[in-house]
């Protein structure tokens, strides 16, 4: 038997089923706004590649952003971190979702203020909450029913009860301040399940992943 023919075949089967997935970290350029509750998407799509082992980050003047291209498992994926401000990440998306049905395979990953420091939650066609960020992919690409990577960034007391800021000055005060010392230690083990999860989206499906992680 011929094992090496039979692995090509078997190769070339599994790539006839495979999909593109674009994986969206949603943030704020520049150095200053580098560690923010506001750049979260950011800093958890960098573990993830890096974690993947997918290619370093390139300049991409078409998406005015960052982009890595690489494969998860049988399935291709693209990464992008616009460099757009937050609210028009849309006009980087919408340069590589282009149709309702490619946005199935969007996957936007972002800071949430409903959900504590070191909660994720994973859902599929639901409203923005009034993220400007998902408001403004929303618009671009014409359709809510993509999935997002919500992770939390809200202080919460020892009972878990959220500690939110009140008021549109205090809330943008708020998510536009680093981190704090311990809150980034408790990042780290939401960062590698945030990982998993999108591991767990582009090899499994959506509803594995929030059966799962939520």
């Amino acid at each position: 038997m011929d094992y090496a023919a039979t692995r090509r075949v078997f190769s070339v089967r599994a790539k006839m089923f495979s999909m593109k997935y674009f994986i969206v970290g949603l943030g704020n350029p520049g150095e200053e706004y580098k560690k923010t509750r506001h750049n979260t998407g950011f800093l958890a799509l960098e573990h993830f590649r890096k974690n993947m082992r997918l290619p370093e980050w390139v300049e991409s003047a078409k998406v005015v952003g960052e982009m890595s291209e690489g494969e998860v498992g049988e399935h291709d994926v693209v990464l992008v971190r616009p460099h757009t401000f937050m609210n028009k990440s849309g006009s980087s998306v919408k340069k590589v979702v282009k149709s309702k049905a490619t946005a199935k395979r969007l996957v936007v990953v972002h800071d949430d203020l409903d959900l504590p420091v070191g909660k994720i939650k994973i859902v599929f066609g639901r409203g923005s909450g009034g993220h400007r960020g998902v408001d403004s992919i929303v618009r671009a690409v014409g359709t809510k029913d993509f999935v997002r990577v919500r992770i939390g960034v809200a202080p919460a007391t020892p009972t878990g009860k959220l500690k939110k800021p009140k008021g549109e000055k205090a809330v943008l005060d708020f998510i536009m301040k680093d981190f704090r010392k311990p809150e980034m230690e408790t990042l780290k083990k939401t960062f590698k399940d945030t990982t998993a999860a999108l591991e767990t989206i582009v090899e499994d499906g959506y509803a594995g992943a929030a059966n799962r992680y939520n």
